[in-house]
């Protein structure tokens, strides 16, 4: 029960009774107290040195709302977005600002580039196409609704997914639409959605009721769909499996995980189930050409062998701090939570060894690795690079 107060921290949408509004707006604010604590941080002895190497205000970062809203990072440049519509350019190895633009929107989407171009979404529906040299609009397109998760581009064409169940391809010139993909949302569901994945003549996508779609890029057409969970319970709560994480191609196997569902591996090009095992994650994972490291929904970290789906170790000292998404550098990985720490641990074992502070407010994007530099977002527009020796 503690564990879906928590979960409730995060819904999107309730479509159709208030009353369900009212029941969870009820536990919400009369039983705060009644939400499991985070574990306390544990002592241990660092054994890996993490040096800042910048960090820059970047504006009013999420706001305070659950929004994974990562940066992007392009050759030797970061752009980051915030939710009052400022985007901007930083040099990313020293953290100097190239240009900032401020849109005349609401941002709710982290950013996407393909194909020189940075593309952001934001409540209103509207996908906004920028310059990446100077930051000038090239185009905006007004889609269906509330757009959560960063677009994507290639071949020309942009693909965008909406908070309403809809996949859209775009022109890449002008932002005209070409195709549209529809499927039915559930009554209840997580705040976020699921990044489309384009991966050659193929676009993956993960919707609410943890299904996974096959699509073709340049027609939009279904090529296959693949039940990565399937809804059980009798509540709406209990029912749902959302896929939010972005799911990851490695070497022709797409990896996807769901909350209250399954981890699991199927093949690009049929969709065919390869393996599955239960882990119920919304935070989302990484992979490397042998493990997959996963959070859970109860913030703890584990390493799964990406062939069988077999766990090699786990961390449970994060349980209940919020943990991110795994970000793989080097022989590590790092994670932030809901204090701002960011924790370094080792790959092979899991095992601390560094933490570092970026600020006192929540991270919730998943930090960035490129080469021996990690970029880490915080909810109030904190960014910072770290290498380590």
């Amino acid at each position: 029960m503690i564990r879906r107060l928590l979960i409730l921290l995060l819904l999107a949408s309730i479509s159709g009774c208030s009353g369900i509004k009212d029941k969870f707006s009820d536990l919400l604010g009369k039983n705060k107290d009644n939400l499991e604590p985070p574990a306390p941080l544990i002592d241990f002895q660092p054994s890996l040195n993490v040096i800042r190497i910048w960090s820059e205000s970047t504006g009013d970062g999420t706001d305070e709302q659950y929004l994974k809203m990562s940066p992007v990072i392009v050759q030797q440049h970061i752009f980051v977005a915030s939710i009052d519509g400022e985007i901007t350019a930083l040099d990313a190895t020293n953290g100097n600002q190239i240009w900032s633009r401020k849109l005349k929107a609401e941002i709710t989407s982290g950013l996407g580039y393909g194909e020189n171009t940075i593309l952001v979404g934001t409540g209103e529906g509207e996908v906004i196409a920028l310059d990446p040299l100077s930051g000038k609009e090239q185009w905006r397109s007004r889609l269906s609704s509330e757009i959560l998760s960063p677009p994507q581009k290639a071949d020309d064409i942009v693909v965008v997914r909406t908070q309403d169940g809809k996949v859209f391809g775009l022109n890449g010139d002008d932002g005209k639409r070409l195709w549209i993909y529809d499927r039915t949302v559930p009554a209840l569901s997580l705040r976020g959605t699921s990044p489309p994945v384009i991966n050659g003549h193929l676009v993956i996508a993960g919707f609410d009721a943890g299904r996974l779609a096959g699509l073709d890029l340049e027609s939009g057409k279904l090529l296959w769909e693949a039940a990565v969970a399937n809804p059980r319970g009798r509540s709406e709560l209990e029912r749902m499996v959302d896929i939010d994480s972005p799911p990851q191609v490695v070497e022709g196997v797409i990896y996807v995980a769901t909350f209250q569902g399954q981890l699991a591996a199927i093949h690009l090009e049929s969709g065919r189930l390869l393996w599955s095992r239960d882990i119920s994650s919304y935070a989302g994972f990484s992979a490397d050409d042998k493990f997959i490291y996963i959070t859970d929904d109860k913030s703890e970290i584990s390493a799964v062998d990406r062939f069988s789906g077999t766990t090699v170790w786990k961390q449970e000292k994060l349980h209940a701090r919020a943990a991110t998404a795994p970000a793989v550098i080097g022989d590590y990985i790092v994670v932030g939570d809901l204090e701002g720490y960011l924790h370094w641990m080792r790959k092979s074992d899991g095992r601390f060894v560094q933490r570092v502070r970026l600020s006192k407010e929540r991270i919730i994007a998943p930090p960035l690795a490129a080469g021996k530099i990690l970029y880490a977002f915080c909810t109030d527009g904190e960014l910072a690079a770290y290498t380590y020796r």
